[in-house]
């Protein structure tokens, strides 16, 4: 897989070969700086390819957090700031803000908005065998089409991808698979910002860590998402402020969506680059 604009600190970037990469769509279509939709066209696979992902030793996340060390890598390139959330650690995109939906037990999804669009990250446990993405891809798209909702599938730096085509824009769902997880990232781009998205996307994919741990999670189960001690309380204050605005009428915590916490993002963020980053 070709290398991100990303590095491991205090160590030299290898050199590339561009002719070669702009002889070979399918390696052009892994590179950030080309259009991924124009090499795929030149490419015309009549399915998309599976494409081995090393998460361990590979240049190129995401990484498998138990095993890698997420502070030999300089990603000041894409980011400021790291979100820490327990099972994912995910630096975020410069200009970025962050959405949490709360739910019953706690956070239940977690949005990254930028000027392209929305990215939902999500970790599953998976088999040690693998394949659940192909399987559960299978899956997301059938309810998509069930939907009414165009549908395709579409080869990216990891192999497949979902690309599912709404009134007002585009959905494209990225599956990879590590040790024992898949990470799943969901990116909504309004209309005509689907290639700017996809392609910030897949920078923010290809920088994650995973921290699948050694709990036994069944596999398909959504790995525990812990959110930082001061963005949480950020949370819990927003959830009150907002039941008390709807005048106290027994709204439940899964209705309040903090659209905006980056103030108390970037104090917590400030706290996390200085913690170990196995700590969960």
């Amino acid at each position: 897989m070709a290398l991100w604009p990303f590095g491991k600190k205090k160590s030299a970037q290898p050199a590339r070969d561009a002719a070669a990469e702009k002889d070979d769509p399918q390696l052009a279509a892994q590179e950030p700086g080309i259009d991924a939709a124009e090499a795929e066209q030149a490419a015309e696979p009549a399915d998309p390819v599976v494409i081995a992902h090393d998460a361990v030793g590979g240049e190129t996340g995401p990484f498998d957090g138990d095993s890698v060390n997420i502070d030999d890598f300089d990603f000041s390139d894409f980011s400021s700031v790291t979100l820490n959330l327990g099972s994912m650690r995910i630096p975020l995109p410069k200009e970025s803000q962050v959405q949490v939906e709360m739910g019953e037990a706690g956070p239940k999804m977690v949005h990254i908005v930028t000027r392209h669009g929305r990215a939902t990250p999500v970790a599953f446990a998976a088999p040690r065998t693998g394949g659940i993405w192909e399987s559960s891809s299978e899956e997301i798209a059938e309810g998509m089409r069930s939907e009414g909702m165009p549908v395709r599938f579409e080869t990216g730096p990891w192999g497949r991808e979902v690309v599912g085509t709404g009134t007002n824009g585009v959905i494209r769902i990225i599956g990879v698979e590590g040790p024992r997880w898949l990470y799943r990232v969901t990116l909504a781009a309004p209309t005509g910002k689907e290639d700017e998205l996809a392609q910030l996307g897949r920078e923010l994919v290809g920088r994650s860590f995973i921290y699948r741990g050694a709990d036994p999670i069944l596999a398909g189960n959504s790995l525990p998402v812990v959110l930082p001690a001061q963005l949480a309380q950020q949370v819990q204050q927003a959830v009150i402020a907002r039941n008390a605005q709807q005048g106290g009428d027994g709204a439940r915590p899964e209705q309040a969506t903090v659209a905006s916490l980056s103030e108390a993002l970037g104090r917590v963020m400030e706290e996390n680059a200085r913690q170990e980053p196995g700590t969960r």
